[in-house]
């Protein structure tokens, strides 16, 4: 088939052109994410390959449908960027990469649990400058601290292990337990008593109309004071300025993202050179407590691999007309399970 890949990373494509040797589609690799702007480019692509950060709108999609796109690859597993409407409308498939490492996110959510614990980012910044003073720099045993996960699906049952592994107590919010984590002593209860008990929060929803900003203000003020919160699934899952509320008043006494809310035209691009025009953002990292990482979670060789492997597949499933259904993207799961 012939594909047009949007938003082509450099540590992608020798992944997406070693997968495509056992597939041998067509690729047009594009550097632009696709917008209403870049849309034209795919004009004679029957598939078009987008990733978390492109906008596949309706008036995106209804340009992709006119020029003959007919799949539309994510290498993601997570759709909400996607108007599910306007593609069932047009008769466009959605298909994604539901499971590709949910070991990575997990990970990368303890790692920022460690590092902010611990304050391994404020150590390592002073012993670079000569200063190997202590003070300021004491944390605490993980072992015996309440960790509330939000979202027990695949990454959250990994995160749960692992923090089982620590002696963690785990609390656990979900529309459907997860035996799996039942099995490691998570317990299960409601939104405000795992906010009200755990000393540490962790979110891996999706999401979903009604997962949006589900930690606002009311949420923070229900949390135990000097919370750690740690982000890994969606950036609107959090009212950011809720948070910076939060942190000035010293309620959230940590806070670990690896993603935004408006995201989109600030992360996987570098701007070093440049000044961050979002306010809220800039708020953000003036805070010794906050670490953000920018969408790294996922970024492992392992699920890299698994992204481009998936993808390719279900574009040629789709060219053979069985895209598998664990794969396929439908307007029935706007509200899917959480996790």
């Amino acid at each position: 088939m012939n594909v047009c890949v949007f938003s082509m990373h450099r540590f992608e494509q020798p992944f997406l052109e070693c997968a495509n040797k056992t597939h041998g589609h067509a690729l047009t690799l594009l550097e632009a994410s696709l917008n209403e702007a870049t849309a034209p480019l795919a004009k004679g692509h029957a598939a078009v390959c987008v990733f978390a950060n492109d906008r596949p709108n309706a008036a995106v999609l209804e340009q992709l449908a006119a020029g003959g796109t007919r799949l539309l690859a994510l290498r993601s597993a997570g759709f909400n960027h996607v108007s599910l409407e306007a593609a069932e409308r047009l008769g466009l498939t959605v298909a994604r990469v539901p499971a590709y490492s949910p070991r990575a996110v997990a990970e990368h959510g303890v790692a920022l649990m460690l590092t902010l614990n611990r304050k391994i980012h404020r150590a390592h910044a002073r012993v670079r400058e000569g200063n190997f003073l202590l003070d300021g720099l004491m944390g605490f045993d993980m072992g015996g601290k309440t960790v509330g996960i939000v979202g027990t699906g695949r990454i959250g049952a990994a995160a749960a292990r692992i923090l089982a592994g620590f002696g963690c107590e785990l609390l656990g919010f979900d529309p459907y337990p997860n035996p799996e984590c039942a099995a490691l002593g998570l317990r299960y209860v409601d939104l405000d008593t795992l906010l009200a008990k755990s000393h540490i929060i962790t979110l891996h929803c999706p999401l979903t109309p009604k997962s949006r900003h589900l930690i606002d203000q009311r949420a923070v003020e229900r949390m135990r004071r000097g919370v750690m919160l740690i982000n890994t699934g969606r950036g609107a899952l959090v009212d950011t300025r809720a948070l910076i509320g939060g942190l000035k008043s010293g309620h959230i006494g940590s806070l670990g993202l690896d993603v935004y809310e408006e995201e989109e035209n600030i992360f996987f691009r570098d701007l070093s050179d440049n000044v961050i025009q979002d306010d809220v953002f800039a708020r953000l990292l003036t805070f010794s407590n906050v670490i953000v990482t920018a969408h790294q979670g996922f970024f492992t060789h392992e699920a890299v691999e698994q992204i481009e492997t998936t993808t390719l597949q279900n574009i040629t499933d789709f060219e053979r007309g069985q895209v598998r259904p664990e794969n396929l993207v439908t307007l029935k799961m706007l509200s899917p399970k959480p996790g």
